[in-house]
């Protein structure tokens, strides 16, 4: 390894720890209400019937999305022209801000705008993705995509656990919490004050992250004829990013796979707490946190360890067939699991979503690769601002329909076709199919821009 290198190496290690800590502010506030969201619907007193609070329910993991969804593209532009680091600072205090106003939401409309409003403010995965890719040269992209999701990882273990742990203090520790206090008055404010809490410590270490939008740049100087004028290193026309198939195609087939993972993300924890009657698992909110812990735990695993070596043997490409295909017999068996009881039950479901959870950060990762080689890097905070706009559209949609299918499907229990959850896992595998097809050619293309 030559001394450039060493420079490339040292500088990702030296950075690791920051990226982490940057990745899990977005990841915490999503990932933590999954195993109170079904209560605090419930409170709220909004569903007429225990067996609609999915359509509620479904409207506030949407808000975030649809609130991302619109900005996306806008904040990827700011990243581009003015950097990275301004973009993550104003995100992580968005997180602060609005994360902690949710925690504090006495009806459904505070709740949804609260939602709303941070995915809007916090435009920080576009940037962190193009940060990813530029800190390290090519051969170590996937470790850097790797890191980003293994952050996503961390996230995901310590959000679920926050939400299912920290949610009505006042029930679970009376001797802690009173019913009076504001714990007590506000149930699920504590989970949402410690991860604003978190994400505070991680906007202040924001102001010693370095800038790399022009990194590569000044690394290339000695090989780039500079322009005299303007300071600059000369650049390739840009070529219009909607007219880059690569890309757009990356982008369409992670939107899809986004679309059933978000709808399963929905869906999982509603279903898990829903009562044995209506096939679900009758767990707390504890237990549905434990399970989203342990698979995200195991997602973490997957992405320190493994991730790296088994991208370069099989490709993002023929990853992403292979866990289409495990996903769609893992979530065909979930209304089967349901019926078993006891630590069968345990075992099973834990298995089973760690396998689905691994599998689509694998897929998700693999994306972010491809994504990322199809443009050159004056253009990827933006071309990673259409990725997460057209994601979060689709991660927006994920929430709402899958809330509406799981309580339409609650409501139909003895149907002769696919009956209550039968119906709900269909569907998701239905999606996950449409996803596997569009890697295949013509429709995905690959290229690498240098």
């Amino acid at each position: 390894m030559d001394e450039e290198e060493n420079r490339e190496v040292a500088l990702l290690r030296n950075e690791e720890e920051e990226e982490e800590e940057e990745e899990r502010c977005p990841a915490l506030p999503i990932s933590s209400l999954f195993p109170f969201l079904y209560f605090m619907i419930r409170d709220f007193g909004i569903a007429k019937k225990d067996e609609d609070i999915g359509y509620y329910a479904g409207a506030v993991g949407c808000a975030f999305m649809f609130g991302r969804f619109l900005t996306s593209i806008f904040w990827g532009m700011i990243a581009d022209r003015y950097g990275r680091k301004p973009v993550l600072i104003f995100g992580t205090i968005s997180v602060v801000i609005f994360n902690t106003l949710f925690g504090l939401s006495t009806n459904f409309w505070m709740a949804i705008s609260t939602r709303f409003l941070l995915g809007s403010l916090c435009g920080i995965l576009g940037p962190m993705r193009a940060y990813a890719s530029e800190i390290c040269r090519k051969e170590y992209q996937a470790l850097g995509m790797s890191i980003i999701s293994t952050a996503w990882g961390i996230g995901l273990v310590i959000g679920p656990a926050l939400g299912g742990f920290l949610a009505q203090p006042a029930e679970k520790f009376p001797r802690i919490f009173s019913k009076e206090s504001l714990f007590g008055r506000f149930p699920y404010f504590l989970p949402c004050l410690v991860i604003s809490t978190f994400a505070l410590v991680v906007t202040i270490l924001c102001y010693w992250l370095p800038e790399t939008l022009h990194f590569h740049c000044k690394k290339d100087e000695e090989n780039l004829e500079e322009d005299n004028d303007m300071g600059k290193c000369n650049q390739p026309q840009k070529q219009s990013l909607y007219k880059n198939w690569p890309l757009m195609s990356s982008i369409m087939v992670y939107c899809v796979f986004q679309l059933q993972d978000m709808g399963y993300s929905e869906i999982f924890p509603l279903w898990a707490v829903s009562p044995k009657k209506y096939g679900g698992l009758s767990y707390s909110s504890e237990q549905v946190g434990e399970v989203l812990a342990i698979s995200g735990f195991a997602m973490l695993v997957f992405q320190l360890f493994l991730y790296p070596s088994i991208e370069r043997s099989f490709g993002p490409v023929h990853l992403a067939r292979i866990g289409a295909v495990i996903t769609i017999v893992v979530l065909s068996s979930y209304p089967f699991i349901a019926k078993l009881s006891g630590l069968t039950l345990t075992l099973l479901v834990d298995l089973a979503a760690m396998l689905k959870n691994v599998i689509s950060v694998c897929i998700t990762t693999g994306l972010f690769l491809l994504q990322n080689r199809a443009v050159s890097q004056s253009q990827r905070g933006a071309a990673n601002g259409i990725s997460m706009a057209a994601m979060s559209l689709f991660k927006a949609i994920g929430p709402a329909g899958g809330g509406v299918i799981f309580s339409w499907a609650q409501n139909h229990q003895n149907g002769s076709f696919l009956p209550g959850d039968h119906l709900v896992f269909f569907i998701l595998n239905v999606v996950e199919f449409i996803a596997f097809a569009m890697t295949c050619k013509p429709f995905l293309v690959l290229t690498d821009v240098t």
